[in-house]
């Protein structure tokens, strides 16, 4: 889950960085507005080079009648070349003289440097220039890269047409205003003939059909959607692309607040905007949605700019209306994984965040805002963290904080946040570090809050250790006979000691040297009896389970010991295979314990009506893949059927006339809490073989050492 949501953390960033770099973009147009064409090149490259990973990129922009105006590029240290024109000329001798014929994407190489190029051309068929960016790496261009480098071509494309339009719209100015000054000059010098003042004017007046009809021509050659308004708003000529688009005649457009070219929502808000912009001659930009030949309306963004005379006095309106319907979609799109993210950090309860290493510059998720109970409006610092963290676990953070400041990923950890109720909130924290193409290193993480869990697992934790020692108080009484066995023949040996030492020290004389030995025989059989109290009491008292480094084998030896006149009775042959060098287990001693008291009586029940063959267990230790050790007691019984096998671990389940059906249950809860497992197995002739293994203590350095002869037979029928 957690590296879904990783996976997920790194597309949205990856999406949020695109978005912004095309948010970027389409500021272009505002800081071109009235720049020339070395302008326009130059801040076309600056952003460029701020957005994309690329080793070049090159600029022709052509004038209006396409010839080439300038060239200007921008490199890094890797190209040899790095005159825009030489760069240029590496291009047509690669691709072709012809710009325009040029793949849109490509592998060269300049200067025995290979690179993977990308080219947009500017305008339709180029007529405005073309833009090339070239990198190192073989999966340039990314769909990201392709994107921005379309996006801003466009933009580039039509900030030259508005170039080449206002400066045909100066030169006519100049040239109007040329004419005007000279007829002043020969109406005021000369006075001359009224019928050579008039031809003037009709020369005058073509001049200006003439030239209107050449600025129409350039704006019907414009590749977006284009219209001219008069002083008043209304509109005078539009382009040959905003008929097709809209699949009318300029007849309707001068009626467009009426026939529902635009969205009836936006209607109201556009004609405001509209209105308010003719009464105070600014420049208006608004979006909008426009109605295209097939009744679907799309967006745009609407921006016009009023052109005036020598006098201020607007003489018309430009306008330049962009299809940003992807755009719009993808900002929803964008919105909607926003949300969609939110809404899954709301479930899982896990919040996000970047934390910038070089600024620590810190931002949180609403959720991860809401686990620390921080005000989303206020900065997040790490002082402010720092103060949420229980003083036990800051020693913890601290050391993986220094590892991301060094440059490591952080492996999963967990900390404990106090709240503002003094509350204890447990959380998991995760880390991973972004190196970004400047050197700097940033860090997104994810923070889970995992107290419900906590709460929950130690809860359970409780109610096994009573499921545990509840079937061993029931294994008590099941033992009572096997106990009372153990503790009659050490107490009958002091018995028959304290009486043999009278009878030596009543003789005449006493044999104090045989006294002395009979004492001693006393004090052990008191130990013996001891040590079997110390064994039970240890193995049905009630107390929280530790984890400590624990010898397996001793641990198997008391077991049957306290089991031994249980096997006797039964007339089983016991067989002990302990192995040597056998590494301690890291568990809890009573619990394990149980386990192996669980086996060995549920084989005991299993043999117990077992006439037709010799009845044998067999209890073996070994290591097990190096770094668990494993334990196996194996039986002659009925076995168990496939039925049997499904079910055989299962809660309140049991072949036993007289049984409840939870001791194997408890048995695998408890291997299973120590990190281990226990399986069954069915022998190849009969019986059953109970296993399980245990991970070996890490903290251990020594082995356990033990003397076992694995041949070592104690046939208890015998002795019974």
């Amino acid at each position: 889950m957690t590296q879904q949501y990783q996976q997920a953390d790194k597309e949205n960033e990856r999406l949020r960085r695109c978005m912004s770099d095309l948010v970027s973009l389409s500021a272009l147009p505002a800081m071109w507005v009235g720049g020339d064409l070395s302008r326009i090149g130059h801040v076309l490259l600056d952003v460029l080079s701020a957005m994309l990973d690329v080793d070049f990129l090159y600029v022709r922009l052509l004038d209006h009648d396409g010839r080439t105006a300038i060239e200007m590029a921008r490199t890094t240290e890797l190209m040899r070349v790095t005159k825009p024109s030489d760069i240029g000329r590496a291009l047509s001798l690669s691709l072709g003289d012809v710009a325009t014929d040029w793949p849109q994407t490509a592998r060269i190489s300049v200067e025995n440097v290979m690179l993977s190029i990308a080219q947009a051309q500017l305008g339709m068929n180029g007529q405005a220039g073309v833009l090339v960016a070239g990198a190192n790496r073989l999966t340039f261009p990314v769909q990201a890269e392709r994107l921005l480098l379309n996006v801003s071509g466009n933009q580039a494309a039509i900030a030259v047409k508005e170039a080449h339009l206002l400066i045909g719209q100066r030169q006519y100015a100049a040239e109007l205003d040329r004419r005007v000054a000279e007829r002043t000059d020969e109406l005021a010098a000369t006075n001359r003939d009224l019928r050579l003042e008039i031809a003037e004017r009709r020369r005058i007046e073509e001049a200006l059909r003439d030239s209107e009809n050449s600025a129409r021509t350039i704006v019907d050659s414009l590749a977006g959607l284009v219209a001219i308004l008069t002083p008043s708003g209304d509109v005078e000529v539009v382009n040959s692309q905003v008929i097709e688009y809209c699949g009318s005649a300029i007849s309707e457009f001068k009626h467009w607040g009426e026939n529902e070219t635009l969205h009836p929502d936006d209607l109201p808000d556009v004609a405001q905007k509209f209105t308010n912009a003719i009464t105070s001659g600014e420049a208006y930009d608004f979006e909008a949605r426009i109605r295209r030949f097939d009744g679907v309306y799309r967006w745009f963004q609407v921006r016009g700019l009023p052109f005036r005379d020598a006098d201020g006095v607007i003489v018309r309106w430009y306008a330049l209306l962009t299809d940003i319907d992807e755009r719009k979609r993808a900002e929803e799109r964008l919105r909607r994984s926003e949300m969609l993210l939110a809404a899954g950090e709301r479930i899982s309860l896990t919040g996000t965040f970047s934390w910038r290493i070089d600024t620590d510059e810190i931002l949180f998720s609403e959720e991860l805002n809401r686990i620390f109970e921080f005000d989303g409006d206020v900065a997040v610092t790490v002082d402010q963290i720092t103060s949420r963290v229980l003083s036990e676990d800051l020693p913890l953070l601290a050391e993986r904080m220094e590892q991301i400041r060094s440059g490591r990923d952080n492996p999963e950890y967990e900390i404990r946040l106090r709240g503002s109720d003094n509350g204890i909130k447990y959380v998991r924290v995760v880390g991973r570090i972004i190196r970004h193409g400047d050197g700097r290193l940033e860090c997104l993480g994810a923070v889970q809050d995992i107290t419900q869990r906590r709460l929950a697992e130690e809860a359970r934790d409780a109610i096994r250790s009573e499921l545990a020692h509840f079937t061993r108080v029931m294994s008590l009484g099941e033992l009572t006979a096997s106990i009372a066995h153990e503790v009659n023949q050490p107490l009958s040996g002091i018995i028959t000691n304290a009486s043999t030492c009278l009878r030596i020290l009543a003789s005449n004389p006493p044999n104090v040297a045989g006294a002395i030995e009979t004492a001693r025989r006393t004090i052990r059989d008191g130990n013996r009896a001891a040590d079997v109290i110390s064994r039970l009491r240890a193995l049905f008292r009630k107390r929280t389970a530790v984890i400590e480094p624990v010898d397996l084998n001793e641990a198997a030896r008391e077991v049957v010991a306290l089991l031994s006149s249980d096997l006797r009775r039964a007339r089983i042959q016991l067989t002990i295979e302990l192995a040597d060098d056998l590494p301690y287990v890291g568990g809890d001693r009573v619990q394990l314990q149980q386990v192996i008291m669980n086996l060995l009586r549920n084989a005991v029940d299993a043999m117990i009506c077992v006439d037709d063959r010799p009845r044998r267990l067999l209890v073996r230790t070994e290591t097990h893949e190096g770094e668990s050790v494993r334990m196996s007691v194996r039986d002659t019984g009925g076995g168990f059927g496939p039925i049997e096998a499904e079910r055989l671990f299962d809660a309140f389940y049991t072949t036993k006339s007289e049984g409840m059906g939870i001791g194997l249950s408890v048995s695998r809860s408890i291997i299973e809490s120590h990190g281990g497992r226990i399986w069954a197995a069915a022998n190849d002739g009969s019986g059953t073989t109970m296993i399980f293994y245990v991970p070996r203590y890490p903290g251990a350095s020594e082995q356990v050492l033990r003397s076992v002869d694995p041949k070592n037979v104690l046939d208890w029928a015998g002795k019974s």
